[in-house]
């Protein structure tokens, strides 16, 4: 006998009952976002490996650690996503979206790859719903985008939320922040976990992430980039705040939020759901100014968030899914009827209705069961030879013989009456 085969480490299936709840996620992203003038967009699978050396960042663990990356039969470099916001910035360049008036808003739904370690919530493979808007530094425009997670997170009973809020200023004031910062961790090296001393020189903001105690203990004392911001920096933060308070969401300022990709400048931020333990994150994101530029295009502005669908079902609130809506089971007493049966749920399907066949060769007795199982709302028996139809009306128990041609007819009038 064969070994049973199973899903990947860190990969799952998404079962029928499952999926009704993905499919309540999708339908409220669309109806939130939708509502605010954002499109839906959707990219490959996989991208040039280049795109994410050059947006995420070379020295982020996701490049350096967590990618699935793999030489295509023309010897290029291909990785399958690891996240949505460099695609879309590729797609925007790509298409030309800069001559559209801005900020060009858009959303996705899509699933994302990374080689990390599976836990709750957390696997190699993931489905993430995002939005980015491109193309305006305004400050409203990172407010709208916290505010439309917010409100995506409410309407899907994500419990617990609290959101985390901080800047990391443009790239200039954090070329200065990075050296204080660098010359901070050198200065207690012998402190630091093996980790943390080995990015010191690569990515020191990273440093406030750690869970080594020692490092942890080094960090209570380190210069923080929120008390740097001067200027614009500081006004455009200050904004945000403003904004924010002003649409009466609740917010706690965190110094020491910093976010795994190179690319984010200036608004930063993290819903975090306590619900989830430990690893209470569900969605989070920022602006990222000087990302399309690093994919070959003119400066342009931009912010996006993404939130993982995994996160927001295990801390939402379990909803029951009701079971799907059956117009009709059409069910047959003899070999003979079964091709008219065929025809007359195919008829039914194309009148409109939710119809369903006799398809495992069940016994009359057998087909009534099933009819009830799956809740139908009207039974169709069709008699012998295919001539005629016993229609029963399943939530009242009245029945009528009739002809073929006038069962859909009777179901469907019986479905106004009902509506």
């Amino acid at each position: 006998m064969a070994q049973k085969l199973q899903a990947p480490r860190g990969t799952y299936d998404v079962l029928p009952d499952d999926a009704a709840r993905r499919d309540e996620v999708e339908r409220t992203a669309r109806r939130v976002l939708g509502a605010a003038g954002y499109r839906r967009i959707e990219t490959p699978t996989f991208e040039a490996t280049e795109l994410f050396a050059r947006g995420v960042g070379a020295s982020t663990d996701i490049v350096q650690k967590e990618m699935y990356t793999f030489k295509d039969g023309g010897d290029r470099s291909v990785t399958l996503r690891p996240e949505g916001t460099a695609p879309v910035a590729r797609a925007y360049l790509e298409h030309g979206m800069q001559k559209l008036p801005q900020p060009v808003k858009l959303w996705y739904l899509s699933s994302f790859f990374r080689y990390e370690r599976a836990q709750a919530g957390r696997f190699r493979q993931f489905w993430q719903v995002g939005a980015e808007a491109i193309g305006s530094a305004d400050p409203a425009v990172d407010a709208e985008c916290i505010l439309l997670l917010a409100e995506l997170l409410d309407a899907l009973g994500v419990q617990g939320v609290r959101l985390r809020l901080g800047s990391l200023g443009t790239p200039q004031t954090r070329a200065a922040y990075r050296e204080e910062l660098q010359a901070y961790l050198r200065a207690h090296e012998d402190q630091l976990s093996d980790e943390v001393r080995g990015r010191i020189e690569l990515n020191p903001l990273r440093a406030f992430d750690a869970d080594h105690p020692g490092t942890r203990e080094v960090m209570r004392g380190a210069p923080l980039l929120l008390d740097r911001l001067t200027g614009e920096d500081a006004e455009h933060f200050a904004e945000v705040r403003s904004l924010l308070a002003a649409a009466d969401l609740e917010y706690e300022v965190d110094p020491t939020l910093v976010r795994g990709l190179d690319y984010y400048a200036r608004t930063l931020f993290e819903f975090t759901s306590d619900a989830l333990g430990a690893q209470s994150g569900v969605a989070g994101g920022g602006r990222y100014d000087g990302l399309i530029e690093q994919l070959g295009g003119a400066p342009t502005p931009g912010i996006g968030w993404a939130a993982g669908i995994e996160r927001i079902l295990l801390a939402g609130h379990e909803h029951p899914t009701p079971p799907p809506l059956v117009d009709l089971f059409v069910a047959y007493t003899d070999a003979a009827g079964r091709k008219a049966a065929f025809e007359l749920a195919l008829e039914a399907r194309r009148a409109g209705l939710s119809a369903q066949l006799e398809l495992a060769g069940r016994s009359l007795k057998g087909q009534l069961k099933q009819a009830s199982r799956i809740g139908a709302r009207s039974l169709a028996i069709v008699g012998e030879h295919g001539v005629g139809a016993t229609v029963k009306d399943l939530e009242t128990g009245d029945q009528e013989e009739i002809e073929l041609g006038r069962v859909i007819p009777v179901v469907l009038k019986r479905g106004k009456t009902l509506a």
